[in-house]
């Protein structure tokens, strides 16, 4: 018997040994179906995301709108005789507001151009105005050909956008089919990422931006994807050297960061149409306001509200999504909707008056969109630390809350209805989460899929070895029209949708709450 066979077999015994601890995995149905009850019929998640988005977004990290977003959940949650806390993290960043902008063509014919400013840009003083030209070096030779040519002007550095026509709808529902590919999937299948920018490319863009930063053009102009008038903006683009190292370059909201000319995202059909105009010499003009305010750097902060346990309080089970948001729509599906959908989650338990065994907490993240700031600071202040960055999880030392922490559940992927969960290769997980989805079954979640999905804030939790979950959810037109967009706004949440959430959110932190053991780790 060879030694990885060998492997496998000891393996197989001690999964068959943990399946045959949890296959009587018990769920308290009666509890589950009060829950459903509050959340179908008595929820409030709508109006939570009116006032989370109409008056209190957009909300950019650092900034004084996501500060005033965050009083106003601490508010709500003590209605709810939720006791809440902000817990600071690092790094200190600039806020940034967007105040008044305006983009528009003078020429023989004038139009306002769909436009917006990216987060963190400069200002301008008054109304500004300057020509078009297309600034497309192919390599470094050709750069010197641009010098002298963009002082006062306005640059187009992005190629003309492809505008098709939709054949086939924006918003879809998750297919049985697709379902049923997700749970046979291996955990080894992962969605195909773009790899990395190669060197020269990098040194190239890295010397655009700084020949653009010399010439002090009016402003730099970039087509945006998509069409019919969305706008996908976030934050500046900083000319960093590909030299640095990645943790020492400068971001967006670095209080040390240069002075650049303003970076404004066009809609693709309006920059297009920019683009023919600067082509065919035309003599146009753009006329720009932008203005801005700029608030001293302070440390950013997560949300964090706590419903106490009972005999195990000391042990903990947290529910999750980030609270900033870009600033170009409300932040409503990316990422108001996770944050309703916990929020009525606590409002639910609360109301019926549940007694958790665990710790419940609710922790609503700040600096996700900055790369899960955050949650990273979360689990490195009160969960563990991994001694090596590269080693597995034998290199963690836990605080004894990570020793004592049973699970996380997340929701950051637009306001589409839970099917199931990606189990991220945690197989001990299958039969606790099949167990646990029974209930909702008819309303279409059991999907049990071995993968692994990235890029939010379960990563964090992940990461460190400890079990941490994000919900498979229908996408409907997250990624076509509202993530990061000019878009994202409560009229493309779905109320149904955002109940249905709300029930499992609810129903899954009690179950983990009450369970007698802790959630099995990988």
């Amino acid at each position: 018997m060879n030694f990885i066979k060998y492997c496998f077999l000891i393996s197989g015994f001690f999964s068959g040994q943990l399946y045959a601890q949890v296959k009587t995995e018990t769920v308290d149905t009666a509890i589950v179906n009060q829950i459903k009850q509050e959340a179908l019929t008595r929820s409030e998640v709508m109006n939570l995301l009116k006032n989370l988005t109409d008056l209190n977004g957009p909300r950019l990290t650092f900034s004084p709108g996501y500060s005033k977003a965050a009083e106003w959940v601490k508010k709500q949650f003590s209605e709810w005789g939720i006791n809440t806390t902000f817990q600071p993290f690092e790094p200190v960043g600039t806020g940034w507001s967007l105040k008044n902008y305006s983009l528009v063509l003078k020429g023989a014919q004038n139009f306002p151009v769909i436009s917006l400013p990216k987060a963190w840009t400069s200002p301008v003083n008054g109304t500004v105005v300057g020509g078009l030209v297309i600034f497309n070096p192919k390599d470094e030779a050709d750069l010197d050909k641009f010098k002298g040519r963009l002082k006062g002007q306005f640059v187009l550095i992005s190629s003309e956008r492809e505008i098709d026509p939709h054949f086939e709808p924006d918003a879809t529902r998750i297919a049985d089919s697709t379902l049923l590919k997700l749970a046979n999937a291996s955990p080894d299948d992962q969605a195909s990422r773009r790899g990395p920018e190669s060197a020269a490319a990098a040194r190239l863009n890295f010397l655009k931006m700084k020949l653009i930063r010399e010439e002090k053009p009016v402003a730099i102009l970039e087509g945006s994807r998509g069409d019919a008038g969305t706008l996908f903006v976030m934050g500046n683009s900083i000319p960093n050297s590909p030299e640095t190292p990645y943790e020492k370059r400068i971001t967006p909201f670095s209080p040390e960061v240069p002075v650049l000319p303003p970076q404004l995202v066009v809609a693709g059909e309006h920059y297009n149409r920019l683009l023919r105009l600067a082509e065919s010499g035309s003599p146009v003009l753009l006329e720009l306001r932008l203005e801005t305010e700029t608030t001293p750097p302070v440390k950013g902060f997560n949300v964090i509200a706590e419903i106490p346990g009972t005999d195990f309080k000391n042990e903990y089970v947290i529910i999750g999504a980030h609270l900033d948001s870009w600033h170009g729509g409300t932040g409503a599906t990316d990422n108001g909707a996770g944050v309703v959908v916990c929020m009525e989650s606590a409002r639910i338990l609360q109301k019926l008056a549940l007694k958790p065994r665990r710790t419940i907490l609710i922790g609503l993240w700040g600096g996700e969109e900055q790369g899960l700031l955050g949650s990273r600071s979360f689990v490195k202040q009160n969960l563990g630390e991994k001694r090596d960055k590269v080693a597995p999880w034998d290199s963690v030392t836990y605080t004894t809350m990570g020793k004592n922490f049973s699970v996380y559940f997340n929701m950051d992927n637009g306001s589409g209805k839970f099917r199931g969960i990606h189990m991220e290769g945690n197989e001990f997980a299958r039969p606790v989460f099949r167990a646990w989805f029974k209930p909702f079954e008819k309303m279409g979640a059991a999907t049990l899929s071995p993968k692994s999905t990235g890029s939010t804030d379960h990563v964090a939790f992940n990461s460190l070895g400890l079990p941490g979950f994000q919900f498979i959810q229908d996408p409907l037109h997250y990624f076509q029209r509202t993530w990061h967009s000019n878009m994202d706004v409560f009229d493309h949440a779905i109320e149904g949708d955002l109940k249905h959430n709300s029930a499992i959110m609810a129903s899954f932190a009690w179950i983990a709450a009450t369970r007698p053991d802790l959630f099995p780790r990988k």
